[in-house]
């Protein structure tokens, strides 16, 4: 076995890096140039890097010269345009397909998606692998188009991640909130229910659907089987920090306007941002729930980290960096 892991220096993609090589498996990474290395400096002495991008079909052929297995991670989750959504989601998943049907030994592909491609759940009514797509952002339908290359043309033996709401060390985006309540500020949105996954977790994930042989061409969510909200994951950060915080509401005008303000700032800078009128789409939602069961029973993988121990290994993480 020898695998291609696209991706590699991202939040997610680092981690499972990690997980291969506790298993010590044979590893290439794929990396542009320019890619930034900071997560995987201690990596690159141990896993092979080849230099390329999904977006370059020709360094994809070269990359995946003597590969057996392919973790496809990377992907774009900010955008200051659309269509960059659907360059890296789509075309450069389209890409990776091509270039592993050329290749003869490559025997499983898995694709990290994204709960965003199914759509919004409720707790009453969890998703399920089974129920119709119904993304509501124009990320979660880059994601879904993403997911149909790979069911629609993929040749080797593949497996799609879903996981939903992904933190942990490493993550810059949930960072935000453990620095609004230092600054003594405890956000208040709405009381959306969520599904969430630690990224170690779904790393394990990751790669126990590298080779299990139930994984085969199945799609699977990866979440941790406890329901949250985000105010009590807001609330669950303060506990542990121990600080004094003013409640900060979050209504659904004053979100769109936050995001409405971000998108602008975007498009003046050319800067990707988190928030924008199309992540108020997800925003909006009256939860985003999954059941994860099916990868449990199935692989025997179990995403078992719950909110408090999660929130308290990413805090030390972030103490530790000096990021708060």
């Amino acid at each position: 076995m020898k695998i291609l892991l696209t991706g590699a220096n991202g939040f997610v993609g680092s981690h499972v890096l990690d997980k291969l090589r506790a298993r010590a498996l044979p590893t290439a990474i794929l990396l542009r140039p320019t890619g930034n290395r900071r997560f995987i400096a201690n990596q690159l002495s141990w896993a092979e890097v080849r230099t390329g991008s999904i977006s370059d079909p020709a360094s994809l052929r070269q990359a995946m010269a003597g590969i057996t297995h392919i973790i496809h991670c990377a992907g774009c989750t900010r955008a200051a345009r659309i269509s960059e959504f659907y360059e890296v989601n789509h075309a450069g998943t389209r890409n990776v397909i091509e270039a592993a049907n050329a290749q003869t030994e490559i025997r499983r592909l898995v694709h990290v998606s994204s709960m965003a491609a199914s759509g919004p759940a409720t707790p009453a009514n969890p998703a399920l692998e089974r129920d119709a797509p119904h993304p509501v952002s124009e990320y979660g339908k880059s994601k879904l188009a993403g997911e149909m290359e790979v069911l629609r043309h993929c040749r080797p033996e593949f497996v799609i991640l879903r996981p939903p709401g992904v933190y942990g060390p490493r993550d810059v985006e949930f960072l935000r909130l453990f620095k609004a309540v230092k600054a003594h500020l405890l956000p208040r949105p709405g009381s959306q229910a969520l599904s969430l996954v630690l990224v170690q977790d779904l790393a394990q994930a990751i790669v126990t659907c590298l080779d299990h042989p139930a994984a085969a061409r199945k799609t699977y969510f990866a979440a941790c089987q406890e329901i949250v909200t985000a105010r009590s994951m807001a609330g669950e950060v303060a506990a542990q920090m121990g600080v004094w915080t003013v409640p900060l509401p979050l209504p659904a005008p004053m979100l769109w306007a936050l995001c409405l303000g971000q998108e602008v700032m975007s498009r003046l800078t050319g800067r990707a941002r988190m928030l924008s009128l199309q992540k108020f789409a997800e925003l909006r939602a009256p939860g985003w729930v999954c059941n994860a069961g099916l990868l449990e029973r199935e692989t025997g993988c179990l995403c078992a980290t719950t909110l408090k121990p999660g929130i308290r290994r990413t805090l030390e993480w972030y103490g530790q960096q000096g990021w708060i």
